[in-house]
């Protein structure tokens, strides 16, 4: 064994791995080295490996009273835990812990289902249930609803919501933590307590209710180290009838202003499902004057955007908008929007891609398209699915080295035209001055609904293309994301989520009042886990103790 949690001995680790062993079983208490590869970030950015986010060990427990037994003896022996799900947010450093040498509990067993209502519109599962086992429990029942689903479908609702991820839906299903009604915990002293109404004894409105009487403590459990959240009421979406999807196109590039205040309209109105911004002007990608008025420092020219765009015959920006409901309702959203956008863009152009009746049949579902029409993204329907891996370049026909880079950031913008232009400007120019070819140009859009975000992922090159991945080149990957971390607080913008190797550079970009949320938030960790066992330095939060390790 080649790794040892800070502070602690070897003969206190074989104590606690002994305790594991006898609150879990000794055949789910690994600590070789063969044993503790699925443990590993594959994607890291670190090129030294005594520097890599290793486990000492890991243990997988099967109920709520094996962890209990697991927080109290790690208490005992000053060993720090880290709880996973199912462990496969790899773009967010998979199941790698926050700090070296914490033991992983692995709650991948804890896979049930646990209830799931149809007239209420909830589940209310265990961390190690995926999206494809909620979405298969839900088809053998025949329940007519839909789960929002995130990408790839082998991850879960429970650990998404807790990374506060998005899906695809319409906009409160989307908000995967804004869904969550109650959490069951295991808090660093082995208690378990329940949130909101499941405080009260043999709740019967549990997933009815998020809140209870007096503060919410649920909202610390997401990118927090409060404790180990055992169960989780989610909101389900009431499968709708009906499915349609239009494009807008939008001529000029001052149009995009008019044209997501529209979108916005209809996301807030919950008219619409995720809207996906895009331009047209890609094509025009291999175009030398093109790429050059796109990419210029200090930002494009409207004027002269517009006039290689007209020269094209193409439009500057489009939206993708989606429709859930009736197949009469879908139609006079569609209809609304049409004429929302036109009063304020009256070249606009609309054309309509889909209209499908649901639920879509089982070859439907197998070909993920429908004849005549668009391709269907699964994900958009409730449907989990391994695609977004593929499309990421994970599939064999890509190049190794395309395979290789999985870590990026999400900048959150505000969610207009004005913030998506600075934002162009000042990243595109960021990534010039290091001489790292063009990611961000005059055509990049945003993604998400009711915040913008600018993604960036690995895979720099001072060419514009993909560098073969080796250590050292995920290294520099590293510097120029953190580099773009700091710029983006320079203008009052910062990520929502962090792989562990970067939790501590995104923390420091909510430094208002010298930081006084992450005090707020550490003062919290001193008093409710005072043996800092859980998790250290997730979300940037590291007990008293370890503060020093704050990179």
């Amino acid at each position: 064994m080649a790794v040892l949690p800070p502070g602690v001995s070897a003969e206190a680790f074989a104590a606690a791995t002994r305790a594991f062993a006898a609150a879990a079983g000794d055949e789910w208490v690994f600590t070789s080295d063969d044993e503790l590869i699925p443990y590993r970030d594959y994607w890291s950015p670190v090129p030294d490996p005594e520097e890599a986010l290793l486990p000492s060990a890991a243990v997988a427990p099967a109920s709520v009273e094996e962890v209990q037994a697991i927080v109290r003896a790690a208490n005992e022996h000053r060993t720090p835990l880290f709880p996973i799900s199912t462990g496969k947010n790899f773009a967010y450093g998979g199941p790698a812990p926050s700090m070296r040498g914490c033991v992983v509990v692995d709650l991948k067993r804890m896979n049930r289902v646990l209830e799931v209502s149809d007239e209420r519109n909830f589940a209310l599962v265990e961390p190690g249930v995926s999206y494809f086992d909620l979405y298969e429990h839900i088809q053998q029942r025949g329940l007519n609803v839909w789960i929002d689903c995130a990408n790839p479908g082998w991850g879960g609702p429970l650990g998404n919501t807790l990374d506060r991820g998005m899906g695809f839906t319409l906009g409160y299903y989307r908000d995967h933590a804004g869904a969550m009604h109650g959490v069951e915990v295991v808090l660093a002293n082995g208690e378990v307590m329940r949130t909101g109404m499941g405080a009260v004894p043999d709740s019967r409105t549990w997933q009815d209710y998020r809140y209870a009487f007096g503060p919410d403590p649920s909202g610390l459990f997401p990118q927090g180290n409060f404790g180990i959240v055992t169960k989780m009421g989610v909101r389900l979406m009431p499968a709708p009838e009906h499915y349609r999807t239009g494009l807008v196109t939008v001529p000029k590039r001052a149009d995009l202003r008019p044209l997501i205040a529209a979108v916005n309209y209809l996301s807030d109105l919950f008219m619409i499902g995720e809207p996906l911004y895009g331009s047209p002007l890609g094509r025009l990608w291999g175009d030398a004057e093109f790429r050059e008025a796109a990419t210029r420092r200090g930002g494009a020219n409207a004027e002269e955007m517009d006039r290689l765009a007209a020269a094209a015959g193409l439009h500057s920006w489009q939206v993708e908008l989606q429709f859930l409901g009736s197949e009469g309702t879908t139609l006079a959203n569609w209809d609304y929007a049409k004429s929302l956008i036109a009063r304020r863009v009256p070249d606009a152009r609309f054309t309509d891609i889909q209209s499908v009746p649901l639920p879509l049949t089982e070859e439907q579902i197998a070909l993920g398209t429908i004849p005549d029409q668009h391709y269907l993204w699964r994900s958009n329907l409730g449907i989990p699915s391994l695609n977004t891996w593929q499309s990421l370049g994970r599939s064999e026909s890509m190049p190794d080295a395309w395979r290789q880079n999985h870590v990026g950031m999400f900048a959150v913008i505000p969610r207009s035209a004005d913030g998506v232009f600075e934002a162009q400007q000042v990243f595109g120019d960021t990534l010039r001055d290091m001489g790292v070819g063009t990611r961000i140009s005059a055509i990049s859009t945003p993604v998400n609904w009711y915040q913008f975000s600018f993604l960036f992922s690995a895979g720099f090159s001072s060419g514009g293309g993909r560098p073969e991945s080796t250590p050292e080149t995920r290294a520099r990957d590293a510097e120029i994301l953190k580099t773009l971390m700091k710029t983006a607080a320079e203008h009052g913008w910062a990520e929502y989520r962090a792989a562990p190797w970067f939790q501590d550079a995104v923390s420091d970009a909510y430094s208002f009042n010298n930081h006084a949320l992450r005090r707020f938030n550490e003062t919290l960790k001193d008093a409710v886990d005072p043996n800092g066992i859980l998790a250290p330095g997730r979300g940037g939060i590291w007990p008293r103790h370890l503060r020093g390790n704050r990179g």
